[in-house]
């Protein structure tokens, strides 16, 4: 049993064909998906197709690209939509400033927004962070000082220095197949190292599609290929990394447990 922790159902090269992906991945293996969202107008999307599909949850939240077009959005209206029995996470949410596509203030002030969401209502944060650790990390420290939130960084492909940081923070690290590229030396001796009880697995798809699959459009069906790379880097079965991730998600995110 495998969970891909993130997917983006909703978005062109998945969505035409939304029922094959889906019968294509729970095929390999694939048991679950949190269905993510990166905008409002998405929310509505991607939380219908978690109400069709039993084994597919959804996140509502503004991706830090969006912040602009969002930065009068307000915590209400957030924790609105986090009232549906199929929303499980809050985000994805964060600091991305290898792009600079919103104004660095507003990422910010809208990832504390989703902090605080998170904070009150008990759903997990869903953290992206590119060429931002330092207020990435100086912010979930404050933040955690005013009291505790439950919170994964997505896709990670951080430095080990913040990987540590934010594990001693209580967050889980999600891997992608960015694990499996020959570049990757660093992020697969992170995954080597992340503790048993905080690794999830992910595909981010239709994005980063792991090898042997380059070149294509990702699929959820994919986790697998991330799942068996690490497993093989971990130097344990496959069966064993995959019931792992799949309890983990489950502890992390137990609104879809419940």
């Amino acid at each position: 049993m495998l969970i891909d922790s993130h997917c983006h159902l909703e978005y062109e090269g998945l969505v035409d064909d939304r029922q094959g992906v889906l019968d294509r991945a729970r095929e390999a293996g694939v048991r679950g998906f949190l269905n993510i969202s990166t905008r409002q107008s998405e929310w509505e999307q991607v939380v219908g197709t978690a109400n069709r599909e039993s084994d597919v949850w959804a996140s509502v939240g503004i991706h830090p690209h969006e912040a602009d077009a969002h930065e009068d959005l307000g915590r209400d209206v957030l924790i609105k939509a986090t009232e549906n029995a199929r929303v499980i996470g809050i985000g994805e949410t964060g600091l991305d400033y290898y792009y600079d596509n919103s104004a660095r203030d507003t990422q910010r002030d809208l990832f504390r927004m989703h902090i605080d969401v998170a904070r009150e209502t008990g759903l997990p944060l869903i953290i992206h962070t590119r060429d931002a650790e330092d207020d990435t990390l100086s912010i979930l420290t404050e933040e955690k000082g005013k009291g505790d939130f439950p919170a994964l960084i997505h896709c990670f492909t951080a430095s080990a220095e913040f990987g540590r940081a934010v594990l001693d923070l209580g967050l889980s690290i999600s891997i992608s197949g960015i694990v499996t590229f020959k570049n990757a030396k660093d992020l697969q001796d992170v995954a080597r190292q992340v503790p048993a009880d905080r690794l999830l697995v992910e595909t981010d798809s239709p994005f980063l599609a792991p090898v042997p699959h380059r070149g294509r459009k990702c699929e959820p069906a994919f986790v697998a290929d991330t799942a068996r790379f690490i497993a093989e880097l971990r130097e344990e079965p496959l069966e064993v990394l995959a019931e792992t991730t799949s309890r983990n998600f489950f502890n992390l995110f137990r609104k879809a447990a419940a």
